[in-house]
């Protein structure tokens, strides 16, 4: 029998609401999670409101997020027994009868595969919501394939950005220079030269076409585009933004036989990059101290996505689940 949850729905385009969903039972595979904290990917879930994202399969209503924390509550018959009771991370599921999951996160309980869900062993449980979008950093710093010799530009101080940074400078990069136009975003960046390109161009603070690696985090075609001449000969360009559209000029890549680097959300599995980027703020060896900036109850929604969206302070947001389960 399907268990009633409150939900985050996204019912029409810009529309956020709370409602009464029905979750689905979990098969024997599966377990049920219920939430304590989620988190608002800002980029996703601002082409989503708008009706920008694209897949097919993402119809309104849906329910968004793939940032859940919660504690597993219940085990099918062929999931490991030692999950009960245990904090994980989920990144989403597709468990909702009559509404559409985009990621299906946000939501009091969640029905997900157990080989899918990342038990967040000595992390403090509401930092857990970050595990997403540093494994997307994580994946997108092991496509650059850096180099002790590299010097890496990241542009755009968001999240991800933040961590990219940081991610990169671990591999051993030589510099690490970061760049963004909001200050309170580069007064928690950590790089070997911080460029507020509201001061200085970025022409003037490099100085040289010597970035061999070029991580583009800000999802702006524009801002990539005038960091192209930077690079080096040879050098790689890592979009790890969202794009509607790739266009950018083709003179710079050509001149200097760049490459030009996707990277797609992270690697999954045992050994992938959840459990990586856990184990490495686990250890300390990453450090997210101060990358989340805002906490916020459910009830406080919409207020959510707006601090998310506009408030250029806000790194990344908690979301806090009620304690008390919905009345039956």
């Amino acid at each position: 029998m399907p268990l009633k949850s409150r939900a985050v729905v996204i019912p029409r385009r810009n529309t956020v609401e709370l409602r009464t969903v029905q979750v689905l039972e979990p098969r024997a595979g599966d377990v049920l999670v219920r939430t304590a904290y989620t988190s608002i990917s800002a980029g996703t879930e601002r082409m989503l409101l708008d009706g920008r994202m694209p897949h097919p399969a993402l119809l309104f209503p849906v329910v968004p997020g793939y940032e859940t924390v919660g504690q597993v509550v219940q085990v099918g018959a062929r999931a490991p027994r030692e999950l009960l009771g245990q904090w994980v991370y989920v990144g989403g599921a597709r468990c909702f009868r009559g509404v559409n999951p985009a990621w299906g996160g946000q939501s009091e309980y969640l029905s997900a595969e157990a080989d899918r869900v990342v038990p967040l062993g000595g992390i403090e449980p509401a930092t857990g919501v970050i595990l997403a979008l540093a494994a997307t950093a994580l994946h997108g710093v092991n496509v650059a394939q850096i180099r002790r010799s590299d010097r890496v530009l990241v542009l755009g101080q968001g999240i991800v950005g933040q961590l990219a940074a940081r991610l990169a400078k671990l591999q051993g990069a030589q510099y690490v220079a970061v760049a963004d136009r909001v200050g309170v975003r580069l007064a928690a960046s950590r790089g070997d030269q911080v460029i507020d390109v509201t001061r200085e161009s970025l022409d003037e603070a490099i100085g040289e076409a010597n970035i061999n690696v070029l991580i583009e985090a800000t999802g702006s075609m524009t801002a990539l585009s005038g960091a192209l001449p930077l690079l080096a000969n040879h050098g790689r360009v890592l979009l790890l933004g969202y794009y509607d559209h790739v266009n950018i000029p083709y003179a710079p890549i050509f001149m200097r036989e760049a490459q030009v680097l996707v990277a797609r959300e992270w690697q999954f599995g045992p050994d992938g990059d959840l459990p990586r980027v856990r184990d490495m703020i686990a250890s300390g060896e990453l450090d997210v101290c101060g990358l989340l900036t805002h906490r916020v109850p459910l009830e406080r929604i919409q207020a959510a996505y707006r601090l998310a969206f506009e408030d250029p302070s806000c790194l990344k947001l908690i979301i806090e689940w009620p304690t008390e389960p919905m009345p039956a």
